[in-house]
């Protein structure tokens, strides 16, 4: 190894860090890998058991406050430039980017299928043999409520009586069986597997850095590969695509808490009788929401998302159940598998409708599939973190399948149930759907045509809040996450405040403008997708890159060239009677003779660090600090605090 050291009596200028840095690569060049584990041996590193300093992030908390102070002042004191600029904007986006979006529906859900179903399939999202955190059917349900639980309330019976009464151009006839079929294959082409996979490929991104490579559960780590290293992440760029995530997830749920309001106020209108023209009765829904969803949230993961999901699966599964059967049953029966037949066979047809097609086809592009891509897109980044940190433990394999195909499937079944009850009752007149002013009155129009109207309203009604709770409170859990540089349990006070925050958005925007106010703000979270979906292009990169280096696949290429280098060895020389055994080789002739395994590409990652990213050692034996000889350590800071561990989560005190 050549010596860099200076000569004897001068001090070099070289700072610490860089210097060790120096060393442990050569080092790694020398053959002596980071704390003498060969990267195809190494089991994973958790993002729990890594020395972290995750107190608050003053820049990044800064800067979203005084942004969410920008955007009050602007709708207080001109609501009306607000909503102008808000849909040139949109229209500017959807006209001239229309086409990125609809490219990256495709091709995510592709590169997930790849990822999930090739060799990379095998790798888990955690340690080697480490088991889920969650059983099967709370990992579904709290997945599935974050992503978009009340979305199936909300648009069932409106989204598809939208395309029965005017499909899209140049290819079917309203009001026909026809259009009742497409109109089902184009609400479960905008809600299923593309959707999902957008989701995914965040939520794998995330979770394979956090539990596979010891990385903090931040967006900006998905792209280490590519910025050096977790290092490259924690400057200027790192704090922009982290603070620009709490931004989106901020306005994206706030939207959502005015539009649950209004949907929630709508229902009591309907079924009390109260009147909610007041803004004072949806100021109050929004309230309490926000103690309901605070309280959730600061109760953790495990036993407030979790139990509430698990709950209100079991009524949105009794709700369609119910809907099914004392709705036309017959008629759905058949028309369920051939919508799922018509949209496995128009797939590619719906891909290839575009713009290009003409400028009622370019309308209508526009208004739905580009708007949800782009909706898909800007919530990306807070329902995939959150998927992300439910999915510890899986393999990749079993995640793609879970993820993309099992709530596709729910949404494929549960708008046939919801729209094919609304389109049969539309054309036989029992209910009039298509005439509702809004979505929100869509889906009590329906059940009052139901029996036990009363109790199935009241019921809709419980299931709205908690869906929109557990959307909400798992929000806040990953925007806190955020603020606190990737911290797995965000402090209360954090939680708090960003909820707040978020409820204070939704109020300002009701009492300043009501329905068209929340409106700007819908349109602001589809131009902050814009910068999302070229992400999302370097994101698949940089996950490809983390997989093709990680230790299962090592071994596995040393297994494919050692087998075939012996098999062929064993026949020339042996014929067919002949054993593989385990041997030294000479330099560059065994298995690893193509493969740099000392290259920092695959050894850097693993090294371990303390608070200020110092190289320190580790026993990846005993899973301990050489140390402290336990992997809950406490030490003070350069200002003279102490910082207890446990796990890896430190907090000051």
């Amino acid at each position: 190894m050549t010596s860099h050291e200076p000569p004897a009596g001068q001090q070099s200028s070289e700072k610490p860090r860089d210097r060790a840095r120096r060393l442990l690569h050569e080092a790694s060049q020398a053959g002596n890998y980071p704390h003498g584990v060969h990267p195809a041996l190494v089991p994973g590193v958790s993002v729990d058991d890594q020395r972290n300093d995750y107190r608050t992030d003053k820049v990044v908390f800064g800067v979203v406050a005084v942004t969410i102070l920008g955007f009050f002042a602007w709708g207080v004191v001109s609501t009306e430039t607000l909503s102008a600029a808000s849909d040139a904007a949109l229209e500017w986006v959807t006209t001239y980017f229309g086409w990125l979006f609809s490219a990256l529906a495709a091709v995510v859900l592709l590169f997930m299928l790849i990822v999930g179903f090739t060799r990379f399939g095998r790798i888990p999202l955690g340690l080697d043999g480490e088991k889920p955190e969650f059983s099967r059917f709370s990992w579904i349900s709290m997945l599935f409520a974050a992503g978009m639980g009340i979305g199936l309330l909300f648009f069932g019976p409106y989204e598809p009586m939208q395309y029965y009464l005017d499909p899209p151009p140049g290819t079917v006839d309203p009001q026909t069986r026809g259009a009742m079929h497409r109109a089902l294959i184009q609400t479960v082409f905008h809600w299923g597997p593309q959707a999902w996979a957008m989701y995914a490929l965040v939520g794998a991104a995330v979770a394979y850095g956090a539990y596979r490579r010891g990385r903090t559960i931040l967006m900006s780590s998905i792209f280490a590969p590519l910025l050096g290293g977790s290092r490259g992440t924690q400057g200027w760029v790192g704090r922009v695509i982290d603070i620009f995530a709490i931004i989106a997830t901020l306005f994206g749920t706030a939207a959502s808490l005015g539009i649950g309001a209004l949907q929630i106020g709508r229902g009591l209108q309907l079924t009390t009788g109260v009147d909610i023209g007041s803004r004072v009765v949806l100021v109050s829904i929004v309230t309490v929401l926000t103690v309901v969803f605070i309280t959730s949230a600061v109760s953790g993961v495990a036993r407030g998302i979790r139990w509430l999901s698990n709950i209100n699966t079991v009524f949105a599964l009794s709700m369609a159940f119910f809907v099914f059967i004392v709705g036309p049953t017959l008629f759905l029966v058949n028309f369920i598998p051939s919508v799922m037949a018509g949209y496995l066979g128009h797939t590619l047809e719906l891909l290839a409708y575009s713009a290009s097609m003409g400028e009622a086809q370019a309308e209508f592009v526009n208004a739905w599939p580009v708007f949800y891509w782009a909706w898909w897109v800007s919530w990306s980044p807070f329902v995939g973190i959150f998927i992300a940190r439910i999915s510890r433990g899986r393999t990749l394999r079993e995640f793609v399948v879970t993820v993309i195909l099992v709530p596709s499937t729910v949404c494929l079944v549960s708008f046939s149930i919801y729209g094919g009850t609304s389109m049969f009752y539309q054309e036989s007149g029992q209910a009039d759907v298509g005439g509702a002013p809004n979505a929100q009155d869509s889906l009590f129009i329906l059940l009052d045509a139901l029996p036990m109207t009363g109790l199935t309203s009241v019921i809709v009604l419980v299931m709205l809040t908690v869906f929109f709770v557990t959307s909400a409170d798992s929000a806040s859990i990953v925007m806190g996450s955020l603020a606190q540089r990737g911290r797995t349990d965000p402090t209360r006070g954090v939680i708090i405040a960003l909820g707040l925050m978020l409820a204070s958005i939704a109020i300002v925007m009701l009492l300043i403008g009501g329905e068209g106010a929340l409106a700007s703000v819908q349109n602001l979270i589809i131009v902050s997708a814009l910068p999302f979906a070229l992400a999302m292009v370097f994101m698949m990169w940089a996950l490809w890159k983390d997989l093709s280096t990680d230790p299962l696949i090592i071994r596995q290429r040393y297994g494919s060239a050692a087998l075939d280098q012996s098999v062929r060895a064993g026949v020339r020389e042996h014929g067919d009677n002949f054993a593989l055994a385990v041997q030294p080789t000479g330099q560059g002739q065994g298995a690893g003779a193509d493969f740099d395994s000392s290259a920092p590409a695959v050894t850097d990652w693993y090294q371990r660090t303390d608070e200020q990213g110092r190289p320190i050692d580790y026993d990846y034996e005993t899973g301990q600090y050489v140390d402290s000889g336990t992997d809950a350590v406490a030490h003070e800071t350069p200002g003279g605090r102490s910082v207890r561990a446990r796990d890896g989560n430190r907090t000051r005190e």
